[in-house]
């Protein structure tokens, strides 16, 4: 498993000439960062004098962001997998009937991971936006980082969605993956935009 090995073994393979990982993992990777930063900075929050008012909040914030980094590090072979399903897919023999169904059905499960990326990058970053309005002034800098992090994660899937999307056949699935896709990267540069004016003007 990719999250098993040593930082600079995953670069390794990452850097290698195989196509997996590839972009989508590196993705699932930034969301698990950013939502690793965000708890870093409720620790340095919650407890400390001047932020007693915010310590539920901040205890909130926590406990999601310590599920999303869980949910996201798992995405990261999830992801390396929906791709090589989808190259045994294209692999399966031209004769057999069923061979355009199992490519079908491989392109959308490589469609629907980097999708979860975009949800849980977005909603990360949507919890950068309180640790940068409460959490811990001096570390409103990592708020910074984590939103801008999470947004390129948001962006970075958006790439594998449209990619696998490209070869899909079913027009209501496409439709459907565009929409919800576009309005998640809409909100999202909105979003980071506004967490960066709040660490500016802390800064």
């Amino acid at each position: 498993m990719l999250v098993e090995k040593k930082l600079n073994e995953f670069l390794d393979e990452l850097a290698s000439s195989s196509p997996a990982p590839g972009g989508g993992s590196v993705s699932a990777l930034l969301g698990a960062l950013s939502s690793a930063l965000t708890s870093m900075v409720c620790r340095l929050t919650e407890g400390k004098k001047g932020y007693e008012n915010f310590t539920q909040d901040i205890r909130k914030v926590l406990k999601e962001a310590e599920e999303i980094r869980k949910r996201t590090t798992e995405l990261i072979d999830e992801d390396t997998e929906v791709f090589n399903q989808v190259m045994a897919a294209y692999k399966t023999p031209k004769e057999n009937p069923e061979r355009g169904k199992i490519i079908q059905d491989a392109l959308k499960k490589a469609t629907e991971v980097p999708l979860k990326v975009m949800r849980e990058c977005y909603r990360v970053l949507e919890l950068s936006k309180i640790i940068a309005e409460k959490g811990n002034i001096n570390s409103v800098s990592d708020a910074g980082v984590a939103a801008l992090v999470a947004h390129a994660g948001v962006q970075g899937a958006l790439l594998n969605v449209m990619i696998n999307l490209k070869s899909v056949k079913d027009d209501e699935f496409k439709r459907n993956c565009f929409i919800e896709a576009d309005r998640i990267v809409i909100k999202s540069g909105e979003l980071v935009k506004h967490v960066l004016r709040v660490v500016n003007e802390k800064i």
